[in-house]
């Protein structure tokens, strides 16, 4: 649990719970009795007469350092290094990606990610056009015609510069700048790139990928395929993926495969709900019909709370005579 301290401008682990298939360990934090500022007091409890309060310093989610030595600390810091060694490469991928320019530079090095706001997308297309063999972009494209059919994408060299274009698939006389694309399709573009990497060069070392609103400014109906798009990419080795969405369509669509057949142990659903100052991550849990054990109140009901006052509305203003 994390627990945002005002006074502070700070966020705390308040609770941890790290949980293995033979035993449970939580760490509770005990406010009020913290040494200093980088260090806050914990209760830890693990069922062990050696559980204790100590002193304790977090790297992010995780703890780094104790002041304790007992049997309990010892169990965390190898519970501690499995989850480390497990996501030791991460990438990050944020919500807001790099509005496209109309020409770019190529790259004096060929970048292995797209960045965490995608600005590395385009350098590494025009990089594939001007020193590959071009197979970066075909992937690339197959990713287009599965997800944004209609177009496909180009590099163009100008004057030592490149543009990214797309070329209408209907009619290849239309060709428009990647900067006077819709913005959803610009957005989603270091989405394909990156995939298409992976799928081409597939990471050495294990990676988790996170990213945040990958359906941002897409239309609904793209926002199931990226659902696909991820699946296929997580049933490949070598990467896992965490994403936040706002998409109802998007968990309809991971639902709807469970149903027709994919393991819901390939999945793991978490809501993150506001208490106060604080915020807990609930796990939802999904069966193989693809149904769900739990769902908050109010969330994804826009819809159907909608189409019930549109209906109320309509009934109240159809004239009785014409009943």
């Amino acid at each position: 649990m994390i627990q945002n301290i005002d006074e502070w401008q700070l966020q705390v682990v308040s609770s941890l719970k790290l949980q293995t298939s033979d035993r449970t360990i939580t760490l509770e934090w005990l406010p009020g009795t913290d040494p200093r500022p980088d260090e806050r007091i914990y209760r830890i409890n693990s069922g062990q007469e050696s559980d204790t309060s100590t002193a304790v310093r977090f790297e992010g989610l995780l703890p780094t350092q104790f002041a304790d030595d007992s049997e309990s600390v010892q169990s965390i810091y190898r519970i501690i290094e499995r989850v480390r060694s497990e996501f030791s490469n991460i990438r990050y991928l944020g919500p807001f990606r790099e509005r496209p320019s109309r020409l770019y530079r190529l790259p004096s090095r060929i970048p292995r990610e797209v960045g965490t706001n995608g600005d590395a997308a385009a350098g590494i297309l025009a990089n594939d056009m001007a020193r590959g063999q071009g197979d970066l972009i075909s992937r690339v494209n197959e990713f287009l015609g599965k997800n944004l059919p209609g177009w496909s994408i180009e590099v163009v060299e100008r004057g030592g510069m490149y543009s990214v274009i797309f070329r209408s698939t209907a009619d290849s006389t239309i060709t428009v700048n990647v900067s006077d694309v819709g913005t959803g399709v610009a957005q989603a573009l270091p989405i394909f790139v990156q995939r298409a990497m992976d799928a081409l060069r597939p990471p050495i070392e294990d990676v988790l990928e996170i990213i945040e609103e990958p359906e941002l400014h897409l239309h609904p109906s793209a926002h199931a395929l990226l659902a696909d798009l991820y699946l296929a990419a997580a049933r490949e080795p070598g990467v896992r993926f965490l994403i936040e969405t706002h998409s109802e369509t998007l968990l309809l669509r991971l639902r709807r495969r469970v149903a027709e057949g994919l393991s819901p142990d390939n999945i793991a659903i978490y809501y993150v709900e506001n208490n106060g100052g604080s915020a807990t991550a609930q796990r939802i849990n999904i069966d193989s019909m693809g149904n769900l054990d739990y769902w908050p109140q109010g969330v994804f009901s826009e819809d159907f709370d909608e189409t019930r006052a549109l209906v109320s509305a309509q009934l109240e203003r159809t004239d009785p005579d014409e009943s």
